[in-house]
C-alpha cells in the first residue's frame, strides 16, 4: 500500500484554490457528526483542518474546535469562521500540555505519516478519546459517469483510472490506515464505518469542483484546460448537471491509557 503523504507537491497545492475549496467542496452527513459526538467531547482537534468545512461541523455543535493546518492560506479561510488555526504539519506540531476529547481529520489523514499519526494522536487525546479520519468519495449518476469516463479516457485516462470523482479510491488505503493505528497497541474498537449522502451539481460547480483536486490542479495548465473543456461539453450534452451519490468513510476508535 502507497501512501500519499511523501507526495508534498499535491499536498501543498489546496491554498491555490482556498476560496473556491471552501465553496465547492462537499459536506458530510449529520449521522456521521453525530457517531463522533456520542461521547460528548467538548474539545476537538481537527488536523489539516484546511478552511474548516468539517471543523464548522463541530462547532456549531457546541465544541471548542482546534485546527491545525500547514498552508496558511486554507488557514486564513478558516479563520474567517471562528476558528482557531494553528500552523505546522501535524507529525511535528507541538501541542504543549493540552489534550483533547475528539481528533477529526476530513479528506485530510492521507497527507499524514500514518504510523506517526496514530501514535501523535494517541497523545494528544485524552485516555478514552476518540478518533475520527473521514473521506468523501463520490460516485456520479450512471448516465453522466459515462461521459465522464470518456472524457478521461481522451483526455487523461492515467488519471482517470485513479479519480476519487470516479469512485476510483483505493479503498485498501482505509484498512491500511486503521491497522497502522491497530499496530501501535494505542487504541482499542478501531472500525470502519459507511455513510451515505447525495448531492447535485450544475456543470460549473462540478467543473470548479474537479479542479479543486490535487491530482487534476497539479497538472500542467493546458492539459487541464483540456481536460475540463471536453468534459464540460459531455456534461452540457447530458442535461447539465451531475447527480453524485458520495459514500463517506470513517475510521474510528479510543485511546488506551499510556503504556
Amino acid at each position: 500500500m502507497s501512501f500519499l503523504f511523501t507526495q508534498r507537491q499535491r499536498a501543498d497545492s489546496f491554498g491555490d484554490n482556498a476560496e473556491l475549496y471552501d465553496r465547492v467542496r462537499p459536506q458530510y452527513p449529520a449521522e456521521l457528526v453525530d457517531a463522533l459526538l456520542k461521547d460528548q467531547p467538548t474539545t476537538v482537534l481537527d488536523v489539516g483542518c484546511g478552511t474548516g468545512i468539517a471543523s464548522r461541523l463541530f462547532f456549531d455543535r457546541g465544541c471548542d474546535v482546534v485546527g491545525v493546518e500547514p498552508d496558511e492560506r486554507m488557514a486564513a479561510v478558516a479563520r474567517r469562521y471562528g476558528i482557531p488555526v494553528e500552523a505546522g504539519n501535524f507529525e511535528t506540531w507541538d501541542r504543549g500540555s493540552r489534550q483533547f476529547d475528539l481528533l477529526i481529520a476530513a479528506q485530510s489523514w492521507h497527507w499524514v505519516d500514518p504510523d506517526a499519526g496514530a501514535i501523535k494522536a494517541a497523545d494528544v487525546l485524552r485516555p478514552g478519546g476518540r478518533i475520527g479520519l473521514f473521506w468523501n468519495q463520490a460516485f456520479p449518476g450512471e448516465a453522466i459517469s459515462e461521459g465522464l469516463r470518456r472524457t478521461y479516457a481522451e483526455c487523461e485516462p492515467e488519471l482517470g483510472n485513479t479519480s476519487v470523482l470516479l469512485g476510483e479510491r483505493d479503498v485498501s488505503l482505509y484498512a491500511a490506515i486503521a491497522e497502522a493505528a491497530r499496530s501501535t497497541q494505542r487504541w482499542d474498537d478501531v472500525v470502519i464505518e459507511d455513510f451515505g449522502h447525495d448531492a447535485v451539481y450544475s456543470t460549473d460547480a462540478w467543473l470548479e469542483l474537479t479542479a479543486t483536486h490535487s491530482d487534476h490542479h497539479t497538472l500542467p495548465p493546458e492539459r487541464l484546460h483540456a481536460l475540463l473543456s471536453i468534459m464540460r461539453k459531455e456534461i452540457d450534452r447530458g442535461g447539465g448537471h451531475v447527480p453524485v451519490h458520495y459514500v463517506s468513510t470513517l475510521i474510528t476508535g479510543t485511546t488506551r491509557s499510556a503504556p
